[in-house]
């Protein structure tokens, strides 16, 4: 089929779905801003979890914020989330992630153009699919996701206008400065000096390295810094990986190295804007690393070595000037961070620290 402009008084009504992890949400961020810049501009409904909705709220590519319930959620959950999809009258429904359980949800409802990744026995429920073999890691994710956003351009016969590039969250540089004074004043810190952020957690699902790697990390490349040059680190932690935030924390300022915890933030809608006051962000392959390449902070991402978690597959979506990455070579055990070479990661985390102006003393 394909989108009649002529025929309609309202723009074309697309509903995306990206209803899983943290970061698989914000790698979809690129694939929205793509949607949301073509002609007509499209109104762009996403359904998520209600875990990463407070982010779809934050994201300006998006115009409605619909909650899954979740596979485990009752009879009556999921009727009404049908009732809902059918009223909205959706043109096309876009899952960037394909599960039978959407396929079906968009299929019932009446939703003429359904796209979706040619992924199993889901993609029966879809009359348009693209085939990607996404498990093969050729490409970065949110790559895939902007083909993805691409075909439905394409098969709605809207115009695309151009590429949007980084950064996908185009936060104001009022709310950055906003952000930093906060923090400054939480935790009496000096904003002229570089603020090197620290996610030690894993979120419960990326491998990370140990909080002992991660101290050992951050007094290399103290060491490599001169005393005006020297960051100061500033620890975050999601529920449940405070612990881990501790260890850090009390490690380093063992060492003399100046670090800090991040004060609690009222939900992750918060804590997310306050990465913003960042220069650098350190962490493994989890949500609050793609928040900051949303953002276009400079981020080194630590990644297992496994195939379908390679830093290509799980690149941040930052330019590519200020992106790190660093895995255990090709030979280790898909678990195995320890052979992930410290040293060669601290010089680079310096040089970077080095190549870029940090934000400075707020106006």
């Amino acid at each position: 089929m394909t989108f009649d402009s002529t025929a309609s008084s309202t723009a074309p009504r697309l509903l995306v779905v990206r209803n899983d992890k943290l970061g698989d949400f914000m790698l979809a961020w690129p694939a929205l801003a793509r949607l949301k810049a073509a002609t007509p501009v499209p109104r762009i409904s996403v359904l998520v979890p209600a875990y990463t909705a407070p982010m779809a709220h934050l994201c300006p590519w998006i115009d409605e914020v619909l909650i899954d319930p979740g596979e485990g959620a009752d009879r009556e959950a999921h009727q009404a989330l049908l009732a809902t999809v059918r009223e909205r009258r959706f043109d096309a429904l876009l899952t960037l992630f394909s599960t039978p359980r959407i396929g079906w949800l968009g299929w019932r409802a009446g939703i003429p153009l359904r796209l979706a990744p040619a992924t199993k026995w889901a993609q029966l429920f879809y009359n348009r699919r693209v085939t990607q073999r996404r498990s093969r890691s050729r490409r970065p994710e949110y790559r895939y996701n902007q083909e993805l956003a691409e075909a439905l351009l394409d098969a709605l016969g809207l115009t695309p206008n151009g590429s949007p590039a980084p950064p996908y969250w185009p936060l104001a540089e009022a709310e950055r400065r906003t952000q930093r004074r906060r923090i400054a004043t939480e935790l009496d810190l000096d904003p002229a000096t570089p603020w090197c952020f620290l996610h030690g957690g894993s979120g419960g699902s990326a491998v990370n390295l140990s909080p002992e790697r991660y101290a050992e990390l951050a007094r290399a490349i103290d060491r490599r810094l001169e005393d005006e040059q020297r960051p100061t680190w500033i620890l975050t932690a999601g529920p449940g990986e405070e612990a881990t935030a501790e260890a850090i924390r009390a490690s380093l300022a063992a060492a003399g190295v100046p670090v800090h915890r991040l004060p609690p933030r009222d939900g992750l809608d918060d804590f997310a804007l306050s990465l913003a006051a960042a220069d650098l962000f350190v962490a493994g392959s989890t949500g609050p690393l793609h928040i900051a390449g949303c953002l276009d902070i400079a981020t080194a991402g630590f990644y297992p070595a496994r195939r379908s978690a390679t830093p290509l597959r799980w690149q941040t979506c930052n330019r590519q000037e200020r992106r790190l990455a660093f895995r255990p070579p090709s030979d280790a055990g898909q678990q195995d961070m320890s052979r992930i070479d410290l040293e060669d990661a601290a010089d680079a985390i310096g040089d970077l620290l080095l190549s870029f102006t940090h934000l400075g003393t707020p106006s």
